[in-house]
């Protein structure tokens, strides 16, 4: 049993953003196959729409946060089928416990030695395995919101490419939200909010995402207020 206790409290305020949830799943979804390992699973607000691997496949919640891993143990027949929940970290993982991908979904910012944590992962990870990341783009939009939930980072592509793996090729990272990004700003540079209301969290997701789902591919994803991270392992069959 871990005894990790989650600062954040933002977990269930961003349960019901709906719209940026659709988009980034979808966004990641064609790469998740096999056994999938979701690291940092909080509540398992995310995990069914990640949940899309295929019978006869596992799915393994790992959340280190004793309080979060009961919630979503509690929640964990929702969906296709049964998740299995593990309370803790990659560290207590047996090295025989091998996955196909492994996500990252808004996670790897807590995690202060991010390089080491990837190192980890990749020793878990199968032949032709990936592991998909999320997560906060741009450190100059560090704001007290991030202090406030516990980040000790956010990313460009540049910081992406310095903790991948060794032995794994980054396929893609690129950006997603370039109108949220403005918002951001907004909040980093005039309202410095610790944490978002539940009404601007309600605008953002229905008014700025689908804006932000168009405006992006026009962009060609080069900016956004977040991250996505694709590093596969070589070998295996597609």
């Amino acid at each position: 049993m871990s005894d990790y206790i989650y600062v954040g409290s933002e977990l269930d305020l961003f349960s019901h953003v709906h719209n940026w949830k659709a988009y980034w799943s979808k966004t990641i979804r064609p790469y998740i196959k096999g056994d999938v390992l979701e690291a940092g699973a909080g509540i398992g607000s995310n995990s069914s729409l990640l949940d899309v691997a295929g019978p006869g496949n596992r799915f393994v919640c790992m959340e280190p946060d004793p309080g979060l891993a009961g919630r979503l143990s509690a929640s964990a027949t929702s969906g296709p089928r049964p998740r299995e929940v593990i309370c803790g970290t990659l560290q207590a993982l047996p090295a025989t416990e091998m996955f196909d991908t492994i996500l990252y979904i808004d996670v790897l910012e807590h995690i202060e030695d991010d390089a080491a944590e990837l190192v980890r992962a990749a020793a878990h990870l199968r032949p032709g395995g990936r592991i998909l990341a999320v997560g906060p783009a741009h450190q100059w939009l560090f704001a007290p919101f991030d202090a406030a939930v516990g980040h000790f980072r956010r990313y460009n592509c540049a910081m992406v490419k310095r903790v991948s793996p060794p032995g794994l090729v980054l396929e893609r990272c690129n950006y997603l939200d370039s109108l949220g990004m403005a918002l951001s700003a907004s909040n980093r540079l005039l309202l410095k909010q610790s944490m978002p209301t539940k009404e601007q969290l309600s605008i953002w997701d229905r008014f700025v995402v689908p804006v932000s789902l168009v405006l992006d591919k026009l962009l060609f994803h080069s900016m956004g207020k977040s991250f996505v991270a694709v590093w596969k392992k070589p070998g295996g069959a597609e």
